[in-house]
């Protein structure tokens, strides 16, 4: 009989991720399979192999740990959740619910490589800050516990405090793994900014220089996060804190808007291009004698040559092209010397204001700015103090490589009261923008003596979900005023609600709707046979159709926002994925001409139940059903 693939059901296995990547640059150091001749390895490298026992770098208790953490594959899934979300069949936003560990595992085929912007604002551990569980092996299990998906007594989520004696390596232990993961998703020109303060600046910078590589730091932003004073604690008011900048590879630039003070600079008045506004002059000689002598030349003008100090700034080509384009301002003096400066426009040819660098130092937006818009959509203040969406807006709208598209990803998986979230919709709405926002939150307990509980927010991800749906009633509601106030029928080019995606898929962490093999099973006789009994029917009862499609989605490596379309095949459901790439027959029992239907449309792949192969002549089925794909060019069939 043909043998008939097995559907995997755990999330990419990192390791072997690794090794392929590895195997890429010395094919020459692998065995059979994927197996290092570590001798090999260290011919190749040379000199670069570090034997020494003390070496340069950062260590501390459980970092060992982190690497099985990374290693070892999630086998949970994501559950949609339809009620909660916002038009779920069209949107391309995602908030998942639930720890942030397991989703990112869950993510990594999806997604690898797919990031252009993250932005994380982790727990600072200052001391009374909620943290993820330290034995990281045992995750899922905490997670249902914590969530109440399993009852059972275990170790539970919880407070960091500084008389702990792994305080910052616990701290350390929680981050690591999630940076690592977090890279993977990221594409070739992706950045991520992380917020915190002095409490562990020094230790996750050093994560970050040996995760991103030291030479990928861009920045270390210093953000004066309050206006007024702050509370002294050591002697100094505290009114800052950091954001660090690293990019994935190396990047050639990055650009933002102009500061304020920056725009007011811009002064004059051209009539001639009143299009690119006011503008402001800088000089193109310098006074110091370089060692270029192609800069030094003379301009002809009113009859006159004009020589630099000692040379100029621009190549004679580019100079004579700004002349001519007066894009250069020359103006004589009383002694006949002139004074030659270039003009620098607010706004391009298009009418679009000009950027610029950003600058390290941040002068807000404020924290008590966040606060405030939290209040305007709650009429309470049911979350204190998170980060200003302003702040996240700014930061995920830089340019990076002179690319300035406006259709890309958006990470933070420690979403809070979804700021970022806030800040995509926003940014979407000022640009017409397509950038798509991946928002993860655990449902950490509000207290119940808090605004937020009183409000009937139980968790912080359920404050999450009501922020973006009010966001999004927000700039819905704004919409529709300016188009009362211009009595318009149809929306205008620069406020077009076709063009911005105002919705969110909601989905949950939970474990598998599969009962997968557990490989590190006991060796017990008694035990395996009945762990055997158990997977005869190796589909959860309680599972949902909708359930166990979004896994296989998940888990064959689509996004989940994957166009779904469902047909009808000589008389079984069978789901659509991807315009077709995808065929996924969920029927409990097969037919021949169901097979052969599939088959017609030549998808790339096929996914059936393997207890849809039922009956005396379910071998049979089984054998026609992988010759009749192989006769249509489907050559990844499998079964699950």
């Amino acid at each position: 009989m043909a043998e008939i693939q097995k559907q995997e059901l755990t999330s990419m296995n990192i390791t072997e991720d690794q090794l392929q990547k590895l195997k890429q640059l010395f094919p020459e150091a692998f065995t059979e399979g994927l197996k290092v001749d570590w001798e090999k390895l260290k011919l190749t490298l040379g000199e670069a192999i570090d034997t020494g026992k003390e070496r340069y770098g950062m260590n501390w208790p459980g970092k060992s740990e982190c690497f099985k953490t990374i290693q070892h594959p999630s086998i949970a899934t994501l559950i949609p959740a339809r009620e909660e979300s916002v038009d779920f069949d069209t949107t391309q936003n995602l908030f998942i619910e639930g720890d942030n560990l397991e989703v990112l595992k869950l993510l990594q085929k999806s997604y690898l490589g797919k990031i252009k912007f993250m932005y994380f604002d982790p727990p600072y551990n200052t001391g009374g800050d909620f943290v993820y569980p330290d034995n990281y092996n045992e995750n899922l299990d905490t997670y249902l516990e914590y969530t109440g998906q399993v009852d059972a007594e275990g170790k539970k989520f919880g407070t960091n405090t500084d008389t702990d004696g792994r305080f910052h390596s616990k701290w350390m232990n929680m981050m690591y793994p999630r940076l690592f993961l977090a890279k993977n998703l990221m594409s070739e020109d992706g950045v991520i900014f992380i917020s915190i303060d002095d409490h562990e600046m020094n230790n996750l910078k050093s994560i970050c220089n040996e995760i991103f590589g030291e030479e990928n730091l861009i920045e270390t932003i210093i953000w004066k996060n309050k206006y007024g004073a702050g509370a002294a604690t050591k002697g100094f008011i505290s009114v800052h804190e950091y954001i660090l900048c690293y990019s994935k590879y190396p990047i050639k630039n990055i650009q933002g808007p102009l500061s304020e003070d920056e725009v007011k600079k811009h002064t004059k008045k051209d009539a001639k291009f009143s299009k690119r506004g006011p503008y402001r002059t800088q000089p193109v000689q310098t006074n110091s004698l370089g060692d270029r002598p192609n800069l030094v030349y003379p301009i002809h003008y009113n009859g006159q040559e004009i020589w630099p100090n000692k040379q100029w700034v621009w190549s004679k080509d580019r100079m004579q092209n700004a002349i001519a384009n007066d894009d250069v301002e020359i103006v004589s003096a009383k002694d006949g010397s002139y004074s030659i400066r270039s003009k620098q426009y607010l706004n391009d040819e298009f009418g679009n204001i000009r950027k610029g660098k950003p600058t390290s130092l941040l002068n807000g937006p404020f924290t008590q700015e966040g606060t405030a818009e939290i209040r305007d959509l709650f009429k309470s203040d049911v979350f204190t103090f998170p980060k200003p969406s302003e702040l996240i807006k700014y930061l995920i709208g830089l340019i990076v490589n002179d690319s300035d598209e406006k259709d890309y990803f958006v990470l933070d998986i420690f979403a809070g009261s979804a700021s970022t979230a806030n800040a995509v919709l926003n940014l979407n709405y000022s640009d017409n923008g397509n950038r798509k926002f991946i928002c993860i939150q655990l449902p950490e307990k509000t207290d119940e003596k808090s605004e937020a509980f009183k409000a009937g927010y139980k968790t912080i991800s359920d404050l999450a979900i009501a922020r973006i749906s009010k966001s999004i009633t927000k700039i819905k509601n704004d919409l529709s005023e300016k188009i009362e106030k211009s009595k318009e029928t149809l929306f205008d080019k620069t406020h077009n609600e076709s063009l911005i995606d105002l919705g969110f898929k909601v989905y949950k962490l939970s474990k598998s709707n599969f009962k997968i093999w557990d490989a590190t099973l006991e060796k017990e006789p008694d035990l395996i046979q009945a762990k055997l009994f158990e997977h005869i029917q190796h589909i959860s009862p309680e599972a949902e159709q909708e359930a166990i499609l979004y896994e296989l989605l998940l888990k064959s490596g689509f996004e989940l926002t994957t166009p779904i379309e469902k047909l009808t095949l000589a008389g079984l459901s069978v789901f659509s994925i991807a315009e077709g790439q995808l065929l996924i027959c969920l029927e409990k029992e097969l037919t021949h001409d169901c097979l052969k239907a599939m088959a017609e449309l030549q998808p790339t792949r096929v996914i059936c139940l393997d207890e849809a192969f039922k009956g005396e002549n379910a071998d049979a089925l089984k054998t026609n059903a992988v010759q009749i794909m192989k006769s249509k060019g489907v050559v990844n069939f499998r079964t699950v």
